[in-house]
């Protein structure tokens, strides 16, 4: 074939091994300061550390599925995957949201029930529930950093949904905290029991903003959707740029695998060029497009075949 495979994996050695320490160090905290959390919300009645609690266990199952599937991804596909384990990343991205939507429902209909039934927290959990919330504003705020800044160095779908967790999880926390802060200061007017269920909402609407983001975003990838405009721009000027150097352009497919963009692009050339000539072609313009375009695998495949006619069924 006269165009390069595509590779392997989806990332070198290093950089998965980064994304999975994070990820692990992730889960760690996560687990750690959710079991106290459970036992403040039981101590102290409240509604919103209750709610924040399930909230949690719901993000420590899914930074679970995200280690594990960097822990596969880790190990290759071994042949088994010959565009690498993307799509298995982008699904869990979608598990990811999928589970800020579930925490969405449990604390919306929570929350409804104080409202309908108002109760005053308990005072002493209440203020083991602050201590924590302030441990864990500081620990998910440190996560949320340090998450963003390997999602800039190596951007996957993964990385992405993780530092946009710890966000929420950080802004959620300090809800929490001012939440259980105005219910014990403003506790001897009757309305304040409602200040516990109305922070509720505050977190759902956090949760309902990541959750669709992530998934609006990971979806279209998992379907095979084409690339942007931004980068179809910037493959339409590289092919001008060699317009002279073929003959007719058949299509252009292209898709997202993860972190990793696939390029196919089909080019009929003079049939009086020698094969040399046509291959040397083939690789300036795939080295031109790689080294515009990170993370990417442009296939060239010489045709007269119109892909376009052809995918319509004509």
């Amino acid at each position: 074939m006269l165009h390069a495979a595509p590779a392997g994996g989806d990332g070198s050695g290093a950089s998965l091994a980064e994304k999975q320490r994070t990820v692990f160090i992730s889960l760690i905290v996560d687990f750690v300061l959710w079991i106290p959390d459970v036992m403040a919300a039981v101590l102290s009645m409240s509604i919103v550390l209750f709610a924040d609690a399930v909230k949690c266990l719901n993000e420590i199952l899914a930074t679970f599925f995200s280690y594990l599937t960097l822990r596969k991804m880790a190990k290759g596909g071994g042949g088994t995957y010959d565009y690498g384990m993307g799509k298995f990343e982008t699904m869990t991205s979608v598990i990811t949201g999928g589970v800020m939507f579930v925490s969405l429902l449990l604390v919306f209909f929570v929350a409804m029930y104080r409202i309908v039934h108002p109760e005053s927290i308990v005072h002493e959990g209440a203020y083991l529930g602050m201590v924590l919330m302030v441990i864990g504003v500081c620990m998910n705020t440190f996560l949320w950093k340090k998450n963003y800044r390997v999602s800039l160095r190596e951007p996957s779908p993964i990385m992405d949904s993780q530092w946009r967790l710890f966000r929420t999880k950080a802004i959620s926390d300090f809800s929490v905290l001012l939440s259980l802060i105005f219910s014990l200061a403003l506790s001897e007017y009757a309305w304040s029991y409602y200040i516990d269920p109305v922070a509720s909402f505050f977190i759902a609407g956090v949760l309902f903003l990541s959750g669709w983001r992530v998934i609006t975003a990971s979806v279209p990838d998992l379907l095979d959707r084409t690339l942007d405009e931004e980068l179809q721009m910037v493959i339409v000027q590289h092919l001008a740029v060699f317009f002279n150097e073929y003959a007719a352009l058949h299509g252009v497919r292209s898709r997202r695998s993860g972190s990793n963009i696939y390029i196919e692009i089909f080019l009929e050339f003079d049939s009086d060029r020698k094969m040399g000539d046509v291959q040397a072609t083939i690789n300036r313009i795939k080295a031109a497009l790689e080294t515009q375009i990170p993370k990417s695998t442009v296939s060239i495949v010489p045709t007269t075949v119109d892909m376009s006619r052809k995918e319509d069924g004509a």
